[in-house]
């Protein structure tokens, strides 16, 4: 086992797996998605996003900081390739809160996976809600320990797009959600492959374009126990936990740093606190 992986693998507080299986790969998923926050505060902070593997390493498992999708799925991928999992990314639109007729950016990275014959999607790094490991099949669906169901469809098979619909409470989602009976579109992808190039365009504009969600709210979200969820968004933080949803402000930084390092597991010093000027 490599200095790499034996980090990782302490970071995400799971033993190193003795197999490579459905199993073990939904394991991996939810363990890395309840130990490493989703959060764009170096964004707002004014730095530069790296898709670099050692630093994407140095930020999320050294320094106890989390990341946006480019940041946790590369990480992740990596992990996947050493543990035996064969796996490469793809590129996709978020469809949450997207105005009629308005086609977002490819913004979004997830993995896809080949195990037991089948290819899978797997995602660690979707800060909107948890997205379950699913088989690429369409009609597929599964359901998550929050309530909620996901369900996957081929929308185009000519250029092989697919889309990925989520029917849950609100309370288990940063706040975007449509309400538990309604399927609403999470993010489309296809499978075309994905060069590195095409990662470092695609978090550029992410990380720089003005007057987007990461470029003008500072938001974490990371899964809880149980099927839980948090979200936070500016100074608003939801929380979901036992089938309830609570909502508070958060009064003040030395509450906002708490809750952040407490709940997120995302560590930031005072003076980057005050450098986020949110109080």
């Amino acid at each position: 086992m490599s200095d790499f992986l034996a980090a990782y693998l302490e970071r995400i507080a799971l033993p190193l797996p003795k197999a490579v299986t459905l199993e073990v790969l939904e394991q991996i998923q939810l363990a890395h998605r309840m130990a490493i926050g989703f959060e764009n505060m170096d964004v707002m902070l004014g730095r530069g996003i790296s898709v670099e593997l050692p630093a994407i390493h140095a930020k999320l498992v050294e320094r106890m900081r989390g990341g946006y999708c480019f940041e946790h799925n590369a990480l992740f991928g990596a992990a996947l390739e050493e543990l035996g999992f064969p796996n490469r990314p793809l590129l996709g639109r978020v469809w949450l809160n997207v105005p009629e007729g308005v086609v977002p950016p490819r913004t979004h990275t997830l993995r896809l996976v080949e195990l037991d014959g089948a290819v899978w999607i797997a995602d660690a790094g979707f800060g909107g809600s948890y997205v379950p490991v699913m088989r690429l099949a369409d009609g597929a669906i599964a359901q998550t320990a929050d309530g909620a169901q996901h369900r996957l469809s081929r929308v185009m098979e000519s250029t092989g797009e697919w889309v990925l619909e989520r029917a849950g409470p609100v309370g288990a989602t940063d706040g975007r959600a449509q309400p538990h009976t309604n399927w609403q579109r999470q993010y489309s992808f296809d499978l075309a492959p994905v060069m590195p190039v095409d990662l470092e365009m695609s978090n550029h504009w992410t990380s720089a374009k003005p007057n987007t969600r990461f470029t003008s709210a500072h938001i974490a979200s990371i899964v809880l126990p149980n099927g839980g969820f948090a979200a936070l968004n500016g100074r608003r933080l939801s929380m979901y936990s036992g089938g309830r949803a609570d909502v508070m402000e958060l009064p003040s930084a030395a509450d906002w740093r708490r809750v952040l390092g407490d709940l997120f597991n995302i560590e930031l010093s005072v003076e980057e606190i005050d450098a986020l000027y949110l109080f």
